[in-house]
């Protein structure tokens, strides 16, 4: 029988955490929480269910996922975000995986993205396959900060996982925005790093870009007034990270 570690980075997540543990619990050998200090009772659920917590300041999406893989025991990572959930498909795949053992080094699961309780279709956000469960000696989260994918060798080609991964992105608009706005400030922080030169005008370029492409490119007119809001605000985010890594840089203020 293989060993599976199960990693999820968490904050303020109680309303979701709960569904992800149930999903897991009865194929993970090691539950792996990195949790970003939360104020809420995501921590202590996660003790409730056994799993092993620690807490670190939030240091971008890639930069968490690889730390909570950094902690597992075992070199089969199955890596999840606390709003995301295994299908039974998927849970079925991953017990005959374990015990038959992995054929593969990494593995490409299936993720479906839901708004506000429906599934998103377009907007960039349609089904497609990310790396979900791998070796860890031959696969590691990408480290920009705001990345959220898994990198390995050439040659190493990901295998099918069946079933999916269903991503609760949002439960509200509210919450919709306040994420957002992290991502806007995570962005912000990576431009003003690079160094890259930031004219007056580019701001509003960018955005407008990100609003076609969007709304026009990845079809976000076919999810009616969520694709909508969601072609927005994309716009105002990318808008708003420009403007505060401009600002972030002296030359440029």
């Amino acid at each position: 029988m293989e060993a599976l570690s199960v990693t999820i980075i968490t904050r303020n997540e109680e309303r979701n955490i709960e569904r992800c543990l149930n999903a897991v619990r009865g194929i993970a050998d090691e539950i792996v929480v990195v949790d970003s200090y939360s104020t809420d009772r995501t921590v202590e659920i996660c003790h409730r269910y056994g799993c092993r917590v620690t807490s670190r300041n939030f240091a971008g999406f890639g930069p968490q996922r690889q730390y909570a893989v950094s902690l597992t025991s075992h070199n089969y990572v199955l890596s999840l975000d606390a709003d995301e959930v295994p299908d039974e498909e998927m849970l079925a795949a991953l017990r005959s995986l374990k015990a038959d053992g992995f054929g593969h080094r990494v593995y490409a699961a299936r993720v479906v993205n839901y708004f506000c309780g429906r599934p998103i279709r377009h907007c960039g956000y349609e089904p497609q396959r990310h790396i979900r469960l791998f070796n860890k000696r031959y696969a590691a989260w990408t480290s920009r900060g705001e990345g959220d994918s898994v990198t390995c060798p050439d040659g190493v080609q990901p295998a099918d996982l069946p079933g999916s991964v269903h991503h609760y992105r949002v439960s509200t608009v509210e919450e919709f925005h306040r994420k957002e706005n992290r991502i806007a400030s995570l962005r912000a922080g990576e431009l003003a790093r690079s160094g890259a030169r930031i004219l007056p005008g580019t701001p509003l370029l960018r955005a407008s870009w990100q609003y076609i492409k969007c709304h026009i490119g990845q079809r976000a007119w076919l999810d009616g007034s969520r694709g909508n809001l969601i072609a927005m605000r994309r716009f105002k985010t990318t808008l708003e990270a420009y403007r505060m890594a401009r600002h972030l840089i002296p030359e440029q203020r």
